[in-house]
């Protein structure tokens, strides 16, 4: 009796969760492996401080010679050094406004930058009737100057309040440009998520001057041909895996989602949600899913509250094809095991660093990660 026990409890201990607390909701998940999906063995890493002393850094990516552009959200893009020194701000940026969560956001470099120098970035943008989400591309020149600063996306509708601009952008070697948006904060009375006649809450697809691919799905139809998909609530993370396109955006109280955005297809915000609004009251009428809407590749409840995300593709083999994303909130470095486009495993790393707000991985195999503060500071994570 004892041994038939023993073999009973093995299964459960292999299962166990990551620690995260009870959900907020009471929802079932659609399939098994869509939520707290079982604890990872936790992995021995190094941690080191690339670069430090910068104001609430948000976004990070990879130049030539190990160099690298890091934006800070008050406006100021730099260059961190191989050896973690910083530049003066580079010059010829647009006006940017930093309110609540907007301001200088993320920032990426063109597949061909070798030739044509170009990057791009996102930002908050004023215009008439308040503040949009704005994404813009440019020549970087040895001096330090941005030149021939150009916006390729500016959403409509503007908003005054300060929240849930979104952004991520991924410049693709196909001359196509990836872009995600939020929805400005309007909560579950967000209208204009679900209206493909408006950019909130979308993800939006254009070419690298802005306009708009032939083949995007609402291209002929009564919509806005810059959509890709809708019913997104805060995407603040994006990147380039195992067929395509996977973005993870913010819930309210629970229901923080990870998607792979399929085109012309309706993701639910804020008509479904697999959490709760912040007060406790249900979002919309209380449900987690309807036949119209996608269904989430991962959701959190509790939320992890995340940034950018990034596919492990470097030599460290227990990580390979793994998604590296970063936590706001309770702050960690979070990794998922993937296997036939469904998350099998999970483990939280750095939950003592603070707000992790975006991931770059290196050719050697480590891992930078930003932390998001008013000191804040580039971090190498070493796995193995």
């Amino acid at each position: 009796m004892i041994r038939i026990l023993a073999l009973l409890m093995l299964p459960v201990a292999a299962m166990a969760e990551v620690p995260q607390g009870p959900p907020n909701a009471d929802f079932t998940p659609a399939f098994p492996e869509q939520a707290r999906a079982p604890a990872l063995p936790a992995t021995s890493v190094t941690v080191e401080t690339f670069a430090n002393d910068l104001e609430n850094p948000w976004g990070i990516a990879p130049l030539p010679g190990g160099q690298f552009l890091v934006t800070e959200r008050p406006g100021r893009m730099r260059v961190v050094n191989a050896d973690g020194s910083i530049s003066a701000p580079l010059q010829g940026l647009p006006e940017i406004v930093a309110t609540g969560q907007g301001g200088l956001l993320d920032v990426a470099v063109s597949p061909g930058f070798a030739q044509d120098r170009t990057i791009f970035w996102t930002y908050s943008k004023s215009v008439r009737g308040g503040f949009v989400t704005a994404a813009a591309r440019g020549t970087l020149g040895a001096d330090g100057v941005v030149s021939n600063a150009v916006d390729i996306f500016v959403q409509d509708n503007p908003v005054r309040n300060g929240r849930h601009f979104g952004s991520r952008i991924i410049p693709m070697a196909d001359g196509t440009v990836w872009i995600t948006t939020g929805d400005r904060g309007a909560g579950d009375s967000g209208t204009l998520v679900q209206d493909v006649t408006t950019t909130h809450g979308k993800v939006i697809r254009v070419n690298a001057d802005g306009s708009v691919p032939g083949d995007n799905p609402f291209v002929g139809r009564d919509g806005d041909d810059q959509i890709w998909s809708l019913g997104h609530r805060n995407m603040q993370g994006a990147a380039i895996g195992p067929g395509g396109l996977w973005t993870i955006e913010h819930g309210p109280r629970g229901g923080d989602e990870l998607n792979q955005p399929q085109s012309g297809r309706n993701y639910g915000w804020p008509l479904v949600s697999y959490g709760i609004n912040y007060r406790g009251s249900d979002v919309g009428d209380g449900l987690a899913r309807a036949p119209q809407f996608e269904e989430p590749v991962y959701y959190w409840d509790p939320v992890i509250a995340p940034g950018g995300m990034m596919f492990y593709d470097g030599p460290y083999r227990d990580w390979r094809g793994d998604l590296l994303i970063a936590s706001l909130n309770p702050g960690a470095l979070v990794r998922l095991k993937m296997s036939g486009g469904r998350v099998v495993g999970e483990e939280r790393l750095l939950t003592d660093v603070g707000r992790v707000r975006d991931v770059e991985v290196l050719e050697d195999g480590s891992v930078l990660v930003l932390i998001d503060s008013g000191r804040g500071a580039v971090l190498r994570v070493t796995p193995g």
